[in-house]
């Protein structure tokens, strides 16, 4: 046996023993986990801006999770313990940093914090050793008198990219575009950024790439008849030229440009069987007939206005599916091995699921009902309810978060919850109270596991009132919290699919080899 050979029988020999181990457990799954923690049973009261909670623990959280601060607003811009980092803050009140959808990079070591202020939105690099903040890159502010050409509006998502890149994209204010980032680990003066028009104008949120097949890209349209998009590269990691498709469902009979609870959309069948169809040529050629999807415009209805981003218009004109305002997306993988698209629905107070099927055909069901799933099953009630679903997060295992937009500014605060799907087949169980938000006038977002410590997560608070230094001097605004896992359960659980994960690689690579 050589060298090679005897290091993967030792190897296997510890993965065996090990998975002995933990497989006798109680809690070992098909692909999502049961519960690892005690339920909340009501939301959090809100508190004043700059009370001790905000400062120190502004989640209620569950026995077994810490909560640390990472950066706020008030440590960047504290000139004598930070003078050498920066932050982004324009003159927009509660809104003038807007801490939303983090990146991880690909070693857990850095943080991308996108800012979706209404202009001069740009991107922080947070450095998690040397706790210290910059901007990498920023617009010039023109958009607060209507000028785009240098500056960009409300970046929500940013996502860290397989060729060690970030994409950020406009949601609400802006054009609509999607913007790479080449070079995101040089200093500032010397970072590259350029839009991708290959990717559909449309008010950005959700944007993820396929685990199954490196050549796809998904992404979605925040509206109140919003769409499902997927970008098909013509060369795999090359995001600048490709095919663009929308789905629709095959039994939707409804009006792709109302609403999605408007008149014949009311009844109109959104769930089931659905086909992706092509709005441009292989090429990314727009196809006869069909809006430009990559034009460049402001959010605004396509029935009353002629300058919408083009994506919307384009998937009305072949009768695509909507949803009400869909935002977060995450990406992946059901107990039958097909990837999943799992994606928050805001004004649905749902998540649906979107299931590859191949050959451009999916299924489209919800993983969460917000009037129909239980909640915090075998477990004390909540009085809790899924409100405005936003984004969503994923852990190691493959359970999926959901982070509530609203309320905000109330005397109760947002949510967090967890989908408990224990076999895996894409229909939560239950909805499970997972976090409560106090800080007054805030919500939670980007919600994000680090890729290499998966019992460590991060989120942020978004908008409070104390960002608005003009109503709460020396506030601490916008901030970034670390929250640690010390449940055994959960690394348990964690420990079981890395180890599935794990033979599922080698089982055709050395299985074989190890036994003859």
């Amino acid at each position: 046996m050589n060298r090679s050979t005897n290091n993967n029988a030792q190897r296997f020999g510890a993965l065996f023993s090990t998975a002995c181990l933990l497989l006798s457990s109680q809690h070992a799954f098909a692909g999502g986990s049961d519960v690892w923690f005690q339920p909340l049973t009501e939301s959090a009261p809100v508190v004043p801006p700059n009370h001790i909670e905000e400062l120190l623990e502004p989640w209620v959280a569950p026995y077994g999770l810490m909560q640390t601060n990472l950066v706020s607003l008030r440590e960047v811009e504290d000139e004598v313990l930070s003078p050498l980092q920066s932050i982004v803050r324009v003159p927009a009140g509660n809104s003038s940093s807007m801490f939303d959808m983090v990146a991880y990079d690909d070693t857990g070591e850095f943080l991308f914090i996108p800012h979706e202020t209404p202009f001069g939105a740009g991107v922080s690099r947070h450095d998690m050793a040397a706790r210290s903040t910059e901007v990498i890159f920023q617009g010039d502010g023109g958009g607060a008198e209507g000028d785009w050409s240098g500056d960009f509006g409300a970046f929500d998502p940013c996502r860290y990219t397989p060729n060690g890149t970030l994409l950020l994209a406009e949601e609400w204010t802006g054009e609509g575009r999607v913007m790479e980032v080449l070079n995101p680990f040089d200093a500032p003066e010397d970072v590259v950024v350029r839009e991708l028009d290959s990717i559909a104008n449309v008010a950005h949120e959700g944007i993820n790439f396929s685990l199954q097949d490196s050549k796809v890209i998904y992404y979605i349209d925040e509206w109140n008849s919003g769409s499902i998009y997927k970008f098909v590269m013509k060369r795999a990691g090359d995001y600048t030229r490709g095919q663009t498709f929308v789905l629709k469902v095959d039994a939707y009979d409804g009006n792709a440009a109302e609403y999605w609870n408007e008149g014949t959309n009311v009844n109109a069948q959104r769930t089931g069987l659905a086909t992706w169809i092509p709005l441009t040529d292989r090429n990314g050629n727009v196809l006869p007939g069909i809006t430009d999807p990559f034009r460049n415009g402001p959010t605004n209805d396509p029935r009353t206005n002629s300058d919408t981003r083009g994506g919307r218009p384009a998937a009305d004109d072949v009768g695509a599916t909507p949803y009400g305002r869909p935002e977060d997306m995450e990406v992946g993988e059901l107990a039958n091995g097909n990837e999943v698209l799992y994606i928050a629905v805001t004004s649905e107070a749902s998540v649906y699921t979107v299931e590859m099927l191949g050959r451009n055909k999916a299924k489209v069901g919800k993983l969460v009902d917000g009037s129909n799933t239980p909640k915090n099953v075998g477990f004390a009630p909540t009085t809790g309810v899924l409100n405005s679903p936003d984004n969503l997060a994923q852990d190691a295992i493959g359970n999926i978060y959901i982070i509530e937009d609203a309320p905000n500014g109330s005397s109760t605060g947002g949510d967090v919850w967890f989908a408990r799907d224990v076999d895996n087949d894409g229909v939560a169980e239950s909805l499970d109270h997972f976090l409560s938000i106090q800080v007054d006038g805030s919500e939670a977002t980007g919600m994000i596991f680090n890729p290499v410590k998966p019992t460590e997560f991060v989120l942020a608070v978004q908008h409070p009132d104390s960002t608005n230094l003009a109503n709460v001097p020396n506030g601490l605004g916008d901030a970034l919290w670390k929250f640690e896992i010390s449940d055994s359960d959960f690394d348990r659980a964690v420990k079981i699919k890395q180890l599935r994960d794990y033979w599922k690689r080698r089982k055709h690579s050395f299985w074989g080899k190890l036994w003859w």
